[in-house]
This record gives structure tokens, sequence and C-alpha cells, in this order.
């Protein structure tokens, strides 16, 4: 069992994390330029080091162990602390020294989005020496990643609640049913019921929104898809019809490529939020750019 970390440790765990990211030892040795027996080699050495099996790897693929995933979880606390000692030790004569590590969904409306960036500007005018890190993932995800540390702060849809994160309204995103230009009812857009529409094939996104009111029967649902620009496209087929956020649906909608179906009676709105840690496991640089962010 592994009692002391040695640099030659981190180096082993490094290169375990890069095939997990890569999801296999074939895919990572691109990354690491080295090959597939070196990989290898050092993966069992690492093992012998801890004592216990990270991953199965063979003709049958590559699966982390129950042990091995506790490992991953494990194992990005410990860089990301070491990241964070080294930046510190570095600005010591800094009032605020880290990192800070922000998710988001993909698509943010463009007045947000400068809103986050006008954020960042402000931050940065303040006695600083902070690393900023940006991942764009499901908002399931970002759920995840703020329970295991991995980020600080989401901005995002989120429903599950989770109980160990404080969740804050930032603004409401309107959602309207479009149709692509060559589906049946383009020809009729602004006049068409609910009823109508819920007769035809749609495309829904593979993540819930639980405010959104199904407008047709789970049967008629016919595609679905985990990014906006994947639901555009099934759209513009003109075989589905799907909601969009309406200021994502716009440039399409502009270039007459889609069309709202009828923005009074199909359209839902959706609470856009960020999502912390409560407020006892807040470093001092986070609450520095909630504080700005406001």
């Amino acid at each position: 069992m592994l009692r002391n970390v040695f640099d030659f440790d981190l180096r082993l765990i490094r290169l375990f994390l890069s095939v997990v990211d890569a999801g296999g030892i074939t895919a990572a040795q691109a990354a690491l330029n080295l090959g597939q027996s070196t990989i290898s080699t050092h993966l069992a050495t690492l093992e012998a080091r801890l004592g216990f099996r990270l991953c199965e790897r063979g003709r049958s693929g590559f699966r982390l162990t129950p042990r091995g995933i506790n490992f991953v979880h494990q194992s990005r606390q410990l860089l990301t602390t070491l990241d964070e000692f080294s930046v510190a030790v570095r600005n010591m004569d800094r009032k605020l020294v880290g990192a800070l590590n922000i998710g988001l969904i993909d698509h943010l409306p463009i007045a947000q989005s400068a809103r986050i960036s006008k954020t960042i500007s402000r931050f940065r005018l303040r006695d600083q020496a902070v690393k900023f890190s940006i991942v764009v993932r499901s908002a399931r995800d970002l759920e995840e990643y703020l329970l295991n540390g991995q980020i600080h702060i989401a901005f995002g849809y989120f429903w599950h609640r989770v109980p160990s994160l404080e969740y804050t309204q930032m603004f409401v995103e309107h959602q309207i049913a479009c149709c692509g230009r060559e589906h049946p009812l383009f020809r009729r857009i602004g006049r068409v019921s609910p009823a109508e529409a819920a007769k035809y094939e749609w495309a829904w996104r593979s993540y819930p929104l639980p405010e959104a009111h199904l407008s047709t029967s789970p049967q008629r649902v016919t595609a679905i898809a985990d990014d906006m620009s994947a639901v555009a496209v099934l759209v513009m087929s003109g075989r589905h019809l799907a909601y969009l956020p309406e200021h994502f649906a716009q440039p399409y909608i502009e270039k007459n490529l889609m069309a709202p179906l009828n923005p009074s009676a199909l359209r839902y709105d959706v609470p856009f939020q960020r999502a912390t840690r409560q407020r006892s496991s807040r470093n001092e640089v986070l609450e520095a750019f909630l504080q700005d962010l406001k």
C-alpha cells in the first residue's frame, strides 16, 4: 500500500488519469507519446505501489474497477491541491491566490456570457494571482463536478436540487417550439395550436427540463439529442418539431431555416441558475468572484 507519495508516483498518477480521460490505453498513446506496452507497464507499477487493481484492460476493453473509480476522484483532488499549493507559494504576497474552476452549459445567451466575462474582468482588477479554468458540460455533469471539487461554480439549468449545493436564479430563459422550412406546419406559423402540433414527430433533449410541458405524447418523440446544435439540425430536417431557447433559435429564424410555431401558445420558461457548494465549503477566491458577479 502506498504510504508516501513521491515525484515518481505523481507521474504515474498523471499517466493513469490521462488513460482514463482518453478512455483506454490505445487512445492515450498519442497524447502521452508512449507505446502501449510502456503505458501498461506504468499502470502495473502504479497498481503494485497501491496494492490493488485500478482497471481491467485487455481484449474486452478498458474498464475501471470500483477502487479505480474512487482513486480517480482522490487523484484529481490531490493534483488540484498540489497545483493550488504551487500557485500559493509563488504568490504569497497576493491577497487572493489559487484557482477558480467554472462550469458552463453549452450555448449560453450572449448577454449572460458577457456578464460572466465582465465579472472575470472586474475580478482581475483585484490583488490576485488566480488561475481560471472553464469547462462546458451537461447540467448533470456540472453538479457532479461541484460535489467532487473539480469546479467551484457552475452556470446552467439544474433540476436535481442536490441538498449539499446552493442554487441562485440568475435569469429566465424563454424556450419556443420551432419547425424547419420544409415542415408541413411552416406555412401556418403563428396559428399552430398545441393540439395540432402534438400530431407531428418531435425531437427532445436527452436531459430533462421539468418546467417543460410536453406538447405531444412520448410515442411522438422520435429523436433525442444532448446538444442544442444537434436539436437544430433535427428541426431543419423538416421532420421534427422541437423546443429551442429563443436566443439560440433567432439566427436560424433570421436565415429562414426555421420558424417559431406559435410563440404565444407553444413556449415555456426555464430558470437559469448558478450553483456552488454550501457557504461553509467556499474559499475566499470564490467568495470574491461571487461579490463581483453581483
